[in-house]
């Protein structure tokens, strides 16, 4: 029985092999013959975009948020009660210093004040008449003291109704803009009630906070810029003018303050602000397009463009080069290299995830993108 297995199987094995051997050299024939094809096949180089490594000095910058602030700014109120009798401005418009804002009624006190300058005057003619009689000594020294003193007061009394008046003519106490009109014709004020807001906008301040490590760098005159989301693509440019003597205990941090030129009023009081501290030193970087590096957990690294002799074609093709490098600071749309890189190195810009080592290029910058240092999106 064993022998009748064996004789099976070998005839089995035997029919594959008759079978099989005629296949297997049909398909070597097909393999060699598409491998002759490959050989004799030259890949066209890839078309890339390329940019220079280039030696540049770059600003150094401290980033802040601050808020805007007035130069001056109150809330107008009254110093005395009355009655509002005339109001002479209007919401939102710009005054000079001492316009008149709000007239209360002051009838009573100019009725007052008549009565005080005639009891001054009767006052003041008493003292001169005493003086006289002093002279010839008719009356005592005593007589001419009291008179004197009568006439100072009744001066003091005509004085304080002059300044109740002049409190009651309620006027702008600087040059600025007003704010929202909190009051209304024949309102009665109380004493403290807001009126209205006064800002001077035009320059205005940026107050913000930087680390106690930075204070080296930071003086009085330092440049920044201000930029902020109410006004879309406009850089503010102003200098430090204060910096406050304390460090804050909680934080650690200084409150700096500086004051920008505000034409058209673009800023307000009250405004978050980004703030960029310009310092006066230039950092040398070597800068490349960002869109050159290839991320990757492992490492960074670009693709390097040479310049090689083809032994059989005896032509100098462009080759890639991938090298790893160490990247620094970013800026607008550049990165800058610590290390991996020289100058005037030509590495890939775009495209770089689907490149790799060896690989023939050539370049072409017709749609390259325009890298800059500060880009402005039209967008944004």
């Amino acid at each position: 029985m064993l022998k009748k297995i064996l004789q099976f199987i070998a005839s089995v094995i035997v029919v594959g092999l008759i079978i099989a051997g005629p296949l297997m050299l049909v398909k070597r024939g097909q393999f060699k013959s598409m491998a002759d094809a490959g050989a004799g096949v030259v890949m066209l180089p890839t078309t890339v975009t390329a940019a220079p490594a280039k030696a540049e000095s770059w600003e150094d910058t401290l980033n802040a948020t601050g808020s805007v602030a007035a130069v001056q700014g109150v809330t107008v109120g009254a110093e005395v009660p009355g009655k509002i009798v005339k109001l002479a401005f209007e919401s939102g418009t710009t005054v000079e210093a001492g316009a008149v804002l709000v007239q209360l009624d002051i009838s009573i006190e100019e009725a007052q004040l008549r009565a005080a300058e005639a009891s001054a005057a009767l006052a003041a003619a008493n003292r001169e008449r005493a003086r006289e009689l002093r002279q010839s000594n008719t009356n005592s020294q005593a007589e001419l003291d009291a008179a004197e003193a009568q006439a100072k007061q009744a001066a003091a009394q005509a004085d304080s109704l002059r300044a109740v008046i002049a409190k009651k003519t309620i006027r702008a106490p600087f040059a600025g803009r007003l704010g929202l009109r909190l009051v209304n014709l024949g309102q009665i004020l109380h004493e403290g009630d807001a009126i209205t807001t006064l800002q001077t906008l035009d320059p205005i301040y940026v107050n913000f906070s930087l680390p106690q490590q930075r204070l080296p760098q930071v003086t009085t005159g330092t440049s920044i810029r201000v930029i902020t989301d109410a006004a879309p693509g406009v850089i503010f440019s102003g200098k430090v003018n204060a910096i406050n003597p304390e460090v804050d205990l909680a934080t650690r941090n200084i409150r700096v303050q500086a004051t920008i030129p505000n034409e058209g009023e673009k800023l307000r009081a009250g405004m978050f602000a980004n703030v960029e501290v310009v310092l006066p030193e230039k950092k040398p970087v070597l800068s490349i397009p960002a869109t050159a590096i290839m991320y990757a957990p492992y490492g960074d690294s670009v693709f390097v463009i040479d310049e090689k002799k083809n032994e059989q074609s005896g032509k100098v093709e462009k080759i890639l080069r991938q090298q790893f490098v160490r990247l620094g600071p970013a800026r607008g749309d550049f990165v800058s290299v610590v290390d991996g890189l020289k100058e005037g190195e030509i590495v890939v810009t775009s495209g770089v995830f689907k490149m790799r080592p060896g690989m023939a290029v050539v370049i072409d910058n017709t749609l390259a993108p325009d890298a800059q240092l500060a880009p402005k999106p039209k967008n944004a």
